[in-house]
């Protein structure tokens, strides 16, 4: 018999260990899933894993490995400072979404000018977009005591018909024989969110995520707002008694996150995608939740979960190109990460004990 006995205090060599196990676990189930599928299980965990750091090819995959971590690390640091003060925003994918929108905005409406001010403006007219769209879940819970997870979530699927509407309509290249989608900002040297070193993957989106890294840092562990985000979500009974104002909590925490999500999909659709466009999205909202929670909501954390994620989506891709691996399969597996991280997790704060039934 298996009982679960809960622990004076949670334990801080498992709080370490539960993401490393998460992985490892995540590696032995995928690989049995992938052999169910008829693939080698060694030969595609290499794939996904080492491939794209060690092979022939590692020179072309690893800066991609910066351009796929950048917005998901910066939309998890945005996401870990709501998380930890008990505020769950699960529709970054939508503030993402609305960023990218507003920041190629203002980049089209000045096209063709040539001045150095334009992708300031875009960075600073997606992080506003992001933080606008985040703000009506926040609004609505601190006014009316609706759920953010539910609010939130609802947005996503309205941001997502937002960026069809756009792509078809008001964001439309005039010159596109009427195609879906948006003039290629990134051929728009303005409004292009360029890299930094010719052939590195450094844009500054990898840079502004350096950057939340550091200073969300600072102000977890060094600053009083990151004594009332993590008091606010351990005890609120506790914050409301040292003066933390809950409802400006809950504002703050999503502003903060929309618009770190704004910003990471105007730095992706003036860089990596370069336009806007039907299918814009891949979900990068949704996994930075996996990354937060993966990187144990600490900023150094995130930073390493955050290159680990990005490790599965190339790899997954060359999975997909070498090995006929379906799409379907590498989601499944990114998903089987974030399971077993909540279920390992459970160890953190319980420990188990083994004995027999008392029979009476």
């Amino acid at each position: 018999m298996i009982t679960l006995e809960k622990r004076p205090q949670p334990s801080r060599a498992w709080s370490l260990a539960t993401p490393l196990l998460a992985v490892l676990l995540t590696m032995i189930c995928g690989g049995l899933l992938f052999a169910a599928l008829g693939k080698n299980p060694f030969e595609t965990i290499r794939t996904i894993f080492l491939d794209p750091l060690f092979s022939e090819f590692a020179w072309f995959y690893r800066p991609q490995l910066l351009i796929k971590g950048a917005p998901l690390v910066l939309i998890a640091i945005g996401l870990s400072f709501g998380f930890r003060a008990g505020i769950w925003n699960i529709g970054a994918e939508g503030q993402y979404i609305v960023g990218a929108i507003c920041g190629a905005a203002v980049g089209l409406a000045f096209y063709p000018t040539e001045s150095f001010i334009i992708f300031p403006l875009m960075i600073i007219a997606g992080i506003l977009g992001g933080t606008l769209w985040a703000m009506i879940p926040g609004i609505l819970r601190v006014k009316f005591g609706t759920n953010e997870i539910l609010v939130s979530l609802m947005l996503v699927y309205v941001a997502e018909q937002l960026m069809a509407s756009m792509a078809l309509g008001a964001l439309r290249n005039p010159d596109g024989m009427g195609f879906p989608g948006s003039r290629n900002l990134s051929q728009y040297p303005s409004a292009a969110n360029l890299e930094i070193i010719s052939g590195s993957g450094m844009h500054w989106g990898v840079v502004t995520a350096l950057i939340a890294v550091i200073f969300a840092y600072i102000a977890l562990s060094r600053h009083i707002f990151g004594f009332n985000v993590r008091l606010a979500g351990q005890s609120p009974r506790a914050a409301k008694f040292a003066g933390v104002n809950p409802a400006a909590m809950i504002l703050i925490c999503m502003g903060l996150s929309g618009g770190l999500a704004g910003a990471a999909g105007l730095f992706e659709v003036a860089g990596p995608a370069g336009q806007v466009s039907i299918d814009f999205n891949v979900g990068y909202g949704f996994t930075a939740i996996i990354v937060a929670f993966l990187g144990r909501l600490h900023p150094v954390g995130i930073l390493l979960a955050g290159g680990l994620m990005a490790l599965t989506y190339i790899g997954g891709e060359i999975a997909q190109s070498n090995l006929g691996l379906p799409l379907a399969a590498i989601q499944l597996m990114q998903g089987m990460l974030l399971f077993f991280l909540l279920a390992v997790d459970v160890l953190t704060n319980y420990r188990m004990r083994f004995g027999r039934r008392q029979v009476v």
